[in-house]
C-alpha cells in the first residue's frame, strides 16, 4: 500500500534514473573514463592515507577528507542518485571537488617532502600523481559538461 502510494506522489522519472530504481549500480560505470578517473583518484588518496599514517599524521586528515568525498561522488555517480537533486550543478561541483583536491595535495605533497621518513617521500610522489590525475579529471570535466554550456548561452 505505501508503495503504491509512494508512486502516485512522485513526479516522473526520465532518462537513466528511471532504469535503475533506488540504489543499484550501474556497472557500466567503472568501465567508463569517468568511473576509471575516480577510481584512481580514490586508489591514490588511500595510498596517501596510508603513508600519512605512517608517517606524519598531522597530514592524514587531508588525505581521509579527500578520500570520503571521492567515495561519495563515486556513490552518487555509479548509482546515479545525483539526477534525483537535479536542482545542484553537478558538473561544477565535481570541478571544485577537483580543483579543492588540486591544491590540497599540492601544498600537503610539498609540506611532506621535508621529512627525511621514507613514507612521507612515498606519500609526496603519490601526491603529485595524484594532482595530475585531478587535474585531468577537472580538464575533462570544464571541457566536456562546462564549456558547452558557456558557449551555448553566448550563442541565444
Amino acid at each position: 500500500m505505501l508503495g503504491a502510494w509512494d508512486r502516485r506522489d512522485r513526479p516522473p522519472e526520465e532518462g537513466a534514473a528511471a532504469e535503475l530504481p533506488g540504489f543499484a549500480v550501474d556497472k557500466t560505470f567503472f568501465s567508463s573514463l569517468k568511473g576509471i578517473l575516480l577510481e584512481t583518484e580514490l586508489a591514490l588518496t588511500f595510498i596517501i592515507f596510508i603513508c600519512f599514517t605512517a608517517s606524519i599524521s598531522a597530514y592524514m586528515a587531508a588525505a581521509l577528507l579527500e578520500f570520503l568525498i571521492t567515495l561519495a561522488f563515486l556513490f552518487l555517480y555509479a548509482t546515479q542518485y545525483y539526477q534525483r537533486f537535479d536542482r545542484l550543478n553537478w558538473p561544477c561541483l565535481d570541478f571544485l571537488r577537483c580543483v579543492s583536491a588540486i591544491i590540497i595535495f599540492l601544498v600537503v605533497s610539498f609540506a611532506a617532502v621535508t621529512s627525511p621518513n621514507g613514507a612521507a617521500i612515498a606519500a609526496f610522489v603519490f601526491g603529485i600523481v595524484l594532482v595530475s590525475v585531478f587535474a585531468y579529471d577537472a580538464f575533462k570535466i570544464y571541457r566536456t559538461e562546462m564549456a558547452p554550456r558557456a558557449t551555448q548561452g553566448d550563442h541565444q
